[in-house]
Formats: structure tokens, C-alpha cells, sequence
């Protein structure tokens, strides 16, 4: 009977008027059956696939969703790369942020995706780096869908988590680092720092020579600040491969506050010197900065030795972290296949988000360990000031502070000295 209706053309206005459901179900399957769509005034007929969408929902429901789902969290976990509770609560949060992700009836009265489908298929292919194409067969969404909702998934994340999980470090997170750091022989470190390369399949022919560097493919760099619990703090994304760590650290914002005069004011002393700034562990290229303590290329001595050694174990965390990002979203190990960069940043930065998210929400599953706060209160941390510095003289004066080449030397002989002596006392 609808396929009667649909071909008499004269029947739709007659049905239109009627506010029933069924009706419009009815038209809407005829349309799907006959495949036609309006071409010019026309009429087109071309090959419709038709999607059992509430099916595709039902399966994921029961499969992971249910009170008794089939799967239990330890398979969801290997499989969504996080805890249910967590994957919940982002779906919540993004569906009241983004109205794309709220399921509606359209026009035809027919109920569309899911919530759950759409970042199902967004995570998925963050995670396993599948075409949109391959997420049809168990979620029934079209590769435009689940296209549109990768995209809109990642700009949700940003616009919602960036304040909490792209933060600077706080107070409290700053006592906690250098707490760690103390722990393993490098009091007043913050963290490590290294880049990371992501190579562009679909870079423009145009832009390939300006974003291929020494590997001879276009790439787009990260640069980023990570802890010993892989959190990243830092995170510097979209300059050319043609760059290495010391064009991409002259254009990255990381010591900007502090040489504004708004950074926090750590106060210590090693080996007899005073300091008032933390450090981050980097690898040779890097400049010889007060802000940074590198290795020593060819050691000799055991002094040398055992803090070269110390140096480089302690400073693969930003290298681990990078691992477990890859690991955990395999869209940023391959190659990358879209054509806009702000689209490549979007993705980048929500999957750093989640992997700092997931950090957060399993943290009690790692191994911690005790911190003794007590030590620090002997000497605390200076709040962080959030007021512009007024001078460009004092601008000017930080600036060249932490660029002081004396000061790098110095700190590094000193943590030579000190982590022999913590060796000798072991």
C-alpha cells in the first residue's frame, strides 16, 4: 500500500495532512524501498541502504550497556581504552553540550542515532584508527555520519576539558611533582619534555616540502611536557616537520608566563647554590637553558656515569607517555588522513585530553607512592602571581634568566654531585 502511495504522487499531499506517526513511518519507508529523491524537479533513483538504526542501538545496549551486559567491564575496558563510568559520564556531558549527539525523530517521525552510537563509532575510530566505513556494520551508521560525529566529538572535548585536563600544574600539583622528583634524585623537577612527530598522508602537495624534515615525509609536530604518571601538561601542537625541538620550543608558549613574572617561584638549593625556577629533563638538542638539564653525551667518570644514567631513565617518561597516547588512540600513530589542519589539532588535543582523563579516573589502580608532604612545608611554594609584568625590563631580565647558559652548567654539575652523594648513602 505505501509503494502504491508513493508512486501516486497525488496521494502524498492527502497523507501529509495527517499528524500520525504511522503515516509518516510509512512514507518514510516507502522513500527508503523506492530510493528516489527530488533531482531538478525530478526524480533520481539511485541505491539506498537501509539501516535498522534502532537495531544497531538495541546490539550496543545489550552488548555493554545493560544491568547484565554480555561483555564485562574488563572487556569493555580493552575495548572502549576506559571504565564505563567514565565513558558515561562524557557521553552525558557531550549530549548536553552538543544538541548533534541528542537522539531526535526527523521529519519523517523516524528515530535517529543514539548518543551511544555516535561517540561509539567517534571513540573507535580514535582508538582504532578505522575508516568510518568500518564502524557501519555493528553501529549501522553511515561513514558521513560517523565522520561528522568524530569531528563534533573531538571540538565537544576540547571546548569541555581543556580548562581541567589541558591545565598548567597547580599548586598542589606542583608540590606533588617535586615531591617525585625529590624521590628520585632530582629535587625541583617538573617533568620532561620532548617532541613527537605525527605524519599527514593527505598533506597538500604544495605544503610537503615545508612539512618534511629529516624523515623525509610530512609530518606535524607535538611538543609536550609529561610527568612520571604519563600526565601531559604541556601540550604544543601544528608546526611543520620541517622544524626540530629547538625552532618548535622558540614558538611554543611554555616559558611565557614565566618570564611574564606569573609562573610559580620555586625556591631551592643544590650543592650550595641557590635557584627560584624548576626544571624539566631534555634530551641534547635542547638549548642549554637554566631551565633544563640535559644528559652528558660522553661521560667519564663514575660521578658522570650514574647521573647520565639517572638522567635518561628518569626523562623517558615523556617518551612512555607518547607510547601509551599511541597506544591507546591509534589515529595518532598512523598516518593521518584529513586535510585541514585545525581538524588535526582538534583531534590531537582530545586525545591527549582523554588519555589525561583516564589517567585521572585509574589512578587508583597504580602503584603510588608515599609522599611526604612534611618536607615541603619547610619551604613552601610562592603562589603563583597572575599579574603582568610591568616593565620590559623585568621581562627582559626573566628572559635572559632562563636562558642563562651559567646557570644550566652550574645546576647540572650540582646534581651530578648531589645524586653521588645519594648514591653513596644507598
Amino acid at each position: 500500500m505505501a509503494r502504491f502511495f508513493f508512486k501516486s504522487r497525488s496521494f502524498l499531499p492527502k497523507i501529509l495532512h495527517d499528524d500520525s506517526d504511522d503515516d509518516l513511518e510509512i512514507i518514510a519507508r516507502a522513500l527508503e524501498e523506492e530510493g528516489l529523491t527530488s533531482h531538478r524537479g525530478g526524480t533520481k533513483r539511485r541505491r539506498h541502504i537501509v539501516r535498522n538504526r534502532l537495531q544497531g542501538h538495541e546490539r550496543l545496549v545489550l552488548d555493554y550497556f545493560a544491568e547484565s551486559p554480555i561483555y564485562p567491564p574488563r572487556l569493555f575496558r580493552r575495548r572502549f581504552h576506559m571504565r564505563r563510568p567514565l565513558f558515561l559520564r562524557i557521553v552525558s556531558e557531550i549530549e548536553d553540550y552538543e544538541p548533534y549527539f541528542v537522539q531526535e525523530r526527523n521529519a519523517a517521525g523516524i528515530l535517529g542515532f543514539s548518543s551511544l552510537q555516535k561517540i561509539t563509532a567517534a571513540l573507535r575510530m580514535l582508538a582504532y584508527r578505522v575508516t568510518g566505513d568500518y564502524v557501519d556494520e555493528y553501529l549501522r551508521l553511515s561513514e558521513s555520519t560517523a565522520m561528522d560525529s568524530l569531528k563534533l566529538f573531538a571540538q565537544a572535548v576540547v571546548s569541555l576539558y581543556s580548562d581541567v585536563y589541558l591545565r598548567s600544574p597547580t599548586n598542589h600539583d606542583i608540590a606533588r611533582l617535586l615531591a617525585e622528583g625529590r624521590s628520585r634524585g632530582f629535587p625541583r623537577m617538573l617533568g620532561s619534555i620532548d617532541c613527537m612527530h605525527w605524519k599527514w598522508k593527505n598533506c597538500p602537495t604544495s605544503w610537503r616540502g615545508m612539512y618534511s624534515g629529516h624523515k623525509r615525509e610530512a609530518t606535524i609536530i607535538l611538543e609536550a611536557v609529561a610527568s612520571y604518571d604519563l600526565w601531559i601538561w604541556h601540550a604544543f601542537f601544528g608546526l611543520p616537520g620541517s622544524n626540530n625541538d629547538i625552532n618548535v620550543l622558540d614558538k611554543s608558549f611554555i616559558f611565557t608566563k614565566l618570564a611574564q613574572g606569573r609562573g610559580p617561584r620555586v625556591n631551592y638549593s643544590i650543592n650550595g647554590h641557590d635557584y627560584t625556577m624548576g626544571y624539566y629533563l631534555a634530551n641534547g638538542i635542547y638549548p642549554q637553558w637554566s631551565t633544563f638539564v640535559k644528559t652528558i653525551s660522553a661521560p667519564l667518570g663514575a660521578k658522570k656515569k650514574h647521573f647520565a644514567a639517572a638522567q635518561e631513565s628518569a626523562r623517558k617518561d615523556v617518551e612512555r607517555a607518547f607510547e601509551v597516547l599511541q597506544a591507546r588512540f591509534a589515529i595518532v600513530r598512523q598516518p593521518a588522513r584529513f586535510f585541514k589542519i585545525p581538524e588535526l589539532k582538534q583531534i590531537m588535543k582530545a586525545c591527549i585530553i582523554l588519555h589525561n582523563m583516564i589517567i585521572e579516573d585509574e589512578k587508583d589502580e597504580q602503584d603510588t607512592l608515599d609522599f611526604d608532604y612534611e618536607q615541603l612545608n619547610a619551604n613552601p611554594l610562592e603562589p603563583v602571581s597572575h599579574n603582568d609584568t610591568d616593565m620590559l625590563s623585568k621581562f627582559i631580565s626573566n628572559r635572559q634568566r632562563i636562558r642563562d647558559r651559567g646557570n644550566h652548567c652550574q645546576l647540572q654539575s650540582g646534581l651530578v654531585e648531589h645524586l653521588w652523594q645519594l648514591h653513596g648513602q644507598s
